[in-house]
């Protein structure tokens, strides 16, 4: 008699985005969320314009997602999110570059200066007012959400945090409003918004299969038909392994993805990443150390599929990833009400081993 199949907890928790009111993603509701205006934690403190800044083409980023990830055993972080800003220039994303993407961790203790002690109240409020100032006092740009104190020279009613955006709303809206009551209006700058919401991964319970790539990227050592010395005399070979390698890693990731597809994000803080490809994987000395001299650990992934849901997957030049591997401080050390950089790596496919 055979037994029933059953699935096992794998304790990663997979994310998707789903359409949500406003007023579900705004600040006090704690939330996941995708595009749009960021929904800061810390209402002071928040990343300066040059923190917010490309460094390749010296525009600000846009606000691509934020997971609200509390670690309730620290004090300091019963409330905890970690944010993502990404260059929208094309050419700046070249392959397994990183660097125009930025993270930030914000933490606060159940008491704190911005929110109340007990639970947010799961009720409707008024969702078609866009913030344009913290509570903290601090101004918003209007276009992106992030600090902005150049105003309107004519009205003085909106703030930017750069020319480049000033010019954008005032091509695209602001010109037509300029000194009369502002509208509610998401800028084509910004990405689609959709709430982040989650659940746990399970699959089948059956053996696994042995992992083709080692923690650090460094294949591992399965070439038993294959001697040192055939290796000199026929480099061929040693290509013809390391595709064949690196077709089990894309095939190992198709096959774990399949059974959710749909899939943006995955989490498992201390856990491993799900790979896209045997090349570009960090090394442990390539993840630098946390400021406060922790080393920095695995938390969470961005999955390709979110490039579909924003409507940036283009065979010409785009934002494009394999997937964005996010590192925190194994310590999470508290920096009071400071928004604190953490590392991401970018992984692309390999050129002959893109998705189908």
């Amino acid at each position: 008699m055979q037994s029933a199949k059953q699935n096992k907890d794998t304790g990663v928790v997979l994310g998707f985005v789903e359409e949500a009111d406003a007023w579900q993603l705004r600040s006090s509701q704690f939330p996941s969320k995708v595009g749009g205006r960021p929904a800061w934690l810390s209402q002071s403190d928040l990343p300066a314009l040059s923190d917010l800044t490309c460094p390749k083409c010296q525009l600000p980023t846009a606000f691509l997602l934020q997971v609200y990830a509390p670690i309730t055993s620290h004090e300091s972080s019963f409330h905890r999110t970690l944010f993502i800003f990404c260059c929208k220039t094309p050419t700046c994303h070249s392959r397994n570059d990183w660097q125009s993407f930025k993270v930030f961790r914000s933490q606060l203790s159940r008491k704190n200066d911005f929110y109340s002690y007990d639970p947010p109240l799961d009720e409707k409020t008024d969702e078609d007012s866009i913030d344009t100032q913290l509570k903290s006092g601090i101004k918003l740009c209007r276009v992106c959400g992030c600090p902005g104190q150049k105003a309107c020279s004519r009205c003085h009613a909106v703030t930017y945090c750069s020319k480049e955006h000033q010019v954008i709303d005032w091509k695209d809206n602001h010109k037509k409003e300029c000194g009369k009551p502002s509208t509610t209006c998401a800028s084509p700058f910004l990405f689609p918004e959709f709430e982040l919401v989650t659940e746990p991964e399970e699959i089948e319970e059956k053996e696994e299969c042995k992992e083709e790539c080692n923690g650090t990227g460094d294949l591992e050592d399965d070439r038993e038909n294959i001697t040192n010395n055939d290796l000199q005399e026929n480099d061929l070979e040693d290509m013809a392994l390391h595709e064949s390698q690196d077709s089990k890693v894309v095939q190992r990731f198709k096959k774990r993805v399949s059974a959710e597809p749909h899939q943006v994000l995955r989490y498992e803080r201390g856990g491993s990443p799900l790979w896209v490809s045997c090349e570009h994987k960090p090394s442990e000395e390539s993840i630098p150390r946390c400021p406060c001299g922790a080393k920095r650990i695995f938390e969470f992934q961005v999955m390709p599929q979110l490039l579909i849901d924003l409507k940036v997957d283009s065979t010409e030049a785009s934002i494009d990833w394999g997937t964005l591997v996010i590192y925190t401080c194994a310590d999470n050390c508290d920096h009071g009400n400071k928004y604190v950089p953490e590392f991401i790596w970018k992984q692309d496919f390999s050129m002959d081993q893109q998705p189908v």
